[in-house]
């Protein structure tokens, strides 16, 4: 008992806070997939279920309209690996703290989704709060604010006397949101176009009914070799973003080129290294941008540091 009033909950008194903003578009998010899901024809339970279950967002509406179309295996698991690569590069960035939580460490890596990494890797817990259950209780809250959206959502769309006319659209306008938001967030937008590009020929290529799963493994083996051009870009940009905060300026999210989530690590390498001799002259920042987009696109430059 004393251990819960001494470290749980103090740990959930400061992690909730952090999770407001999630909340309301969680809840929100979930109750369409919930409706979508229950309206292709669906049980009211399956949304609750993949909620508990994938708690990935877009991958589940993807798996609803998989659920009531033709039996894919193949093409399913491709597609939800690929739309959800994005989280083994988070998981990297935490590894450290990973390691210092415990048996905790289970559940927080199985909850990470895009808004949870955000918050865990930009946020540590006030003085004397145990950073396991810190981690824990953001993890678990946004899970559960997911959960209720998908599980009212499915029992609203339940009750619907109707059908409501272009449901099935909402999964096409999430995926433009989310390429419409990414786009205005990156520093050079050739990876993008290349994806469109490699989506275009696979389409023309592979037709309209199996074009999904050649497309993304052709915009992986394109981002991948487009990688030594673009990580440049995207390193310049975190530097000026974090250049900006610490001298007072524009929000963390603010100019930051989100593929390159290991390139933070690269600019505190650089920054501790040149802090005793430099005093944030104009020369001095130019010579840190100049070595941290290096060292974030050259590994073996790094290692040589």
């Amino acid at each position: 008992m004393d251990r819960i009033k001494t470290v749980v909950l103090p740990a959930l008194v400061a992690a909730f806070p952090l999770t407001i903003p999630i909340l309301a578009g969680f809840v929100l998010t979930g109750m369409t997939c919930g409706v979508f899901a229950v309206l292709l024809g669906l049980p009211w339970w399956v949304p609750s279920f993949m909620a508990v279950a994938i708690f990935a967002g877009s991958a589940e509406f993807l798996v609803a309209s998989m659920l009531v179309g033709a039996y894919d295996p193949v093409s399913a698991f491709v597609t939800i690996l690929i739309v959800n690569a994005r989280h083994l590069f988070y998981g990297l960035s935490l590894l450290e703290r990973f390691r210092r939580i415990g048996a905790k460490r289970f559940y927080v890596i199985y909850a990470l989704c895009d808004e949870t990494f955000s918050i865990e890797y930009a946020s540590r817990p006030p003085q004397g709060v145990d950073d396991g259950w810190f981690m824990f209780w953001i993890s678990l809250l946004n899970q559960f604010y997911w959960v209720l959206g998908c599980t009212l959502g499915a029992l609203f769309g339940a009750v619907l006397p109707v059908q409501i006319e272009g449901i099935s659209f909402a999964m096409t306008a999430l995926f433009m949101v989310i390429f419409l938001d990414q786009w205005t967030r990156e520093a050079s937008h050739a990876v993008a176009l290349a994806g469109f590009a490699a989506s275009v020929a696979a389409l023309a290529v592979f037709g309209a009914d199996t074009f999904i799963v050649p497309a993304l493994v052709l915009i992986l083996v394109v981002a991948v070799a487009m990688r030594r051009w673009v990580e440049p870009a995207c390193a310049a940009t975190d530097l000026d973003g974090a250049e900006a905060i610490s001298n007072g300026g524009a929000g963390a999210g603010d100019g930051t080129c989100s593929p390159c989530v290991r390139s933070h690590d690269v600019q505190d390498q650089v920054e501790a290294r040149d802090e005793p001799s430099g005093t944030g002259s104009s020369t001095g920042a130019k010579g840190r941008s100049e070595e941290f987009a290096r060292a974030a696109s050259d590994p073996a430059y790094e290692e040589e540091r």
